[in-house]
């Protein structure tokens, strides 16, 4: 249903030159953030999707983090668009004042949400592998360019929305594996390889006609690549309980996008990488179901068991290859 959008944000695209001051538009408030304001503004240029940085995200847990964070997602997106043209939606501008960007509208009618396509049990391991290319290029071309590493000083907003609240908050929760976690942050923290995205999941990969499209990088961050690989990787073994008769079809992408990510890396030993992606991802399982932000759709206690011996086990016992960690999830799930 359409309303007025709130008078900060017409504020916003006012001085982004987008909206003449005082006309009135129409929008709709769209779903899916729990870290902005995100609506459809129907302008008379046509219709465009803006996002406002909240100060507290909408989580159970006491969760906050600065608005300029939206400063750093407009900085990615350029930087993205210019490795891989087509991979964000074009920008149309951004007010730093108040956190609020302004970016082309995607519909979903050609646009599918690649989240809703996985719970619909749809799993193409030929998708997961454009992902992949996707995010290999961004990756190799921001580390081919260290300069761009000066234009995103987001270290401490990386730690309060990703390390923080996923890692630290989960060695709270799991005392026993608490100096494990923290190893994992120390070494995310401190290895400064590429520009990263911080949140490549389903729910911000939208499956365009030309390819994989990437929203929300509201955590960009000059740091590890492999953080957005175990991100990613992550979602595909976690969809193996929301949707089980496709369990097959996300393993298979889970080997896809990891194949082709490893395959292309030109700026590291890939197994080096590799390592650190295998290293991190049990502690990303593991705070989906105990961290500040568990996903949603994973609600039995017998689930998060499930989820919480095989991120357990991995993190007393490390491996160095993503494929042994599929495995030890998929023994779990056939058990």
């Amino acid at each position: 249903m359409q309303t007025s959008p709130p008078d900060e944000i017409l504020s916003a695209l006012a001085r982004m030159g987008l909206l003449p001051p005082g006309e009135k538009v129409a929008g709709e408030p769209l779903t899916g953030g729990v870290s902005s304001d995100i609506w459809r503004i129907d302008l008379p240029s046509g219709p465009v999707c803006v996002k406002r940085a909240l100060a507290k995200l909408r989580v159970a847990a006491d969760w906050r983090a600065p608005v300029s964070r939206n400063l750093y997602e407009a900085r990615w997106m350029r930087h993205a668009a210019a490795a891989v043209p087509g991979a964000v939606p074009a920008l149309l501008g951004q007010d730093e004042a108040t956190g609020t960007l302004a970016m082309q509208f995607l519909p979903a009618a050609d646009h599918p949400l690649w989240k809703a396509q996985l719970h619909a049990g749809i799993a193409d391991p030929g998708f997961a592998a454009r992902v992949a290319d996707s995010l290999v290029r961004i990756h190799a071309s921001s580390a081919a360019d260290p300069a761009v590493a000066a234009e995103f000083p987001t270290d401490d907003i990386f730690y309060d929305i990703r390390l923080e609240p996923y890692l630290v908050a989960t060695a709270r929760a799991h005392p026993d594996r608490a100096a494990a976690l923290l190893a994992l942050v120390e070494t995310t923290r401190t290895t400064r390889r590429a520009l990263v995205h911080g949140d490549v999941s389903p729910k911000n990969i939208l499956c365009g006609p030309a390819g994989p499209v990437f929203l929300d990088a509201e955590c960009a961050w000059w740091g590890d690549p492999a953080f957005d690989l175990a991100f990613c990787l992550n979602h595909l073994l976690l969809k193996c309980l929301w949707t089980p008769h496709a369990r097959d079809g996300f393993l298979a992408c889970f080997d896809a996008l990891a194949a082709h990510y490893l395959a292309a890396i030109d700026w590291e030993a890939p197994d080096d990488l590799e390592a650190r992606a295998a290293h991190l991802l049990p502690g990303l399982l593991l705070a989906r179901v105990d961290g500040k932000s568990p996903v949603e759709y994973i609600t039995a206690e017998p689930d998060k068991d499930r989820v919480r011996r095989v991120a357990r086990a991995l993190l007393a016992a490390p491996v160095a290859r993503l494929g042994a960690v599929r495995r030890a999830w998929n023994e779990e799930l056939t058990r």
